[in-house]
């Protein structure tokens, strides 16, 4: 957490230096939560992520809160936010009332983004599961493997465009249930890919990792991607998250 907070400081610091800055792509900003809170496995990644988010501020005006303070879930808190961004939470780590907080505001036309273990979070929040589309069941090693993709027809896809698959050391998940009947599936996992590995329990056949959502006024994108460090350092996949939080926030189409 000191590590995150120093993150953050040294962003607010180095970000308002004499440098010239370009215009934002964006006329008018949107407010981004980003919670990452974790009741189970803490990912090394999260601070990573968060520097991530906040370096992509000026250039596309966004105003970030980041927080693993659950309590803040309320609705004269959550109405600030046009979008929430749920990196690699893990666990049981909001209550009922925060919950019921969550879903009011959410349900009023905002927008999701989940990263990576945003499936293996709330299991027990029927409303989140359907919302997310899948929860995660276990994986193979972190390793090199290859994601196949199926169309384009989300910006998230945008940097992929004239590409087949993508190849990148992550964590691989699998999910309790298929997502594809009830979600507009981006990508799927080339098990043929993974080399490493203990058993067979991780595979699917069909195994969907990067997916889309748009119904009752909600838009939600959840990917498979952002377990490591490097996850966060990839150009390719800081502009798959950065094009997911504004089409989320409809910003994009």
């Amino acid at each position: 957490m000191k590590q995150q907070i120093f993150l953050i400081i040294l962003f607010l610091v180095t970000g308002t230096t004499g440098f010239t800055q370009k215009k934002p792509e964006f006329e008018k900003p949107i407010h981004v939560l980003v919670f990452s809170k974790t009741a189970g496995y803490r990912h090394a990644s999260i601070s990573y992520g968060i520097k991530m988010l906040y370096d992509q501020v000026k250039k596309q005006n966004w105003i970030i809160t980041a927080t693993e303070d659950a309590s803040l879930f309320t609705d004269d808190f959550l109405k600030n936010f046009d979008v929430a961004v749920f990196l690699n939470p893990t666990g049981d780590a909001l209550n009922e009332q925060e919950q019921k907080a969550f879903e009011k505001w959410i349900t009023k036309g905002k927008g999701l983004v989940g990263i990576h273990a945003a499936t293996d979070f709330e299991y027990d929040w029927p409303f989140y599961g359907n919302l997310i589309g899948a929860y995660f069941l276990t994986h193979p090693p972190a390793q090199k493997a290859t994601v196949i993709f199926e169309n384009y027809d989300n910006p998230a896809m945008k940097p992929f465009e004239g590409k087949k698959s993508y190849t990148t050391v992550d964590e691989y998940y699998s999910f309790k249930k298929n997502p594809r009947s009830h979600v507009h599936v981006l990508a799927h996992l080339d098990e043929s890919t993974i080399t490493n590995s203990h058993n067979d329990t991780w595979k699917m056949g069909d195994h969907p990792v990067i997916w889309w959502n748009d119904k009752d006024g909600i838009r939600v994108f959840y990917t498979v991607y952002g377990h490591t460090p490097e996850a966060f350092q990839d150009p390719l996949l800081i502009q798959h998250f950065v094009n997911a939080i504004n089409w989320a926030a409809r910003r994009i189409n």
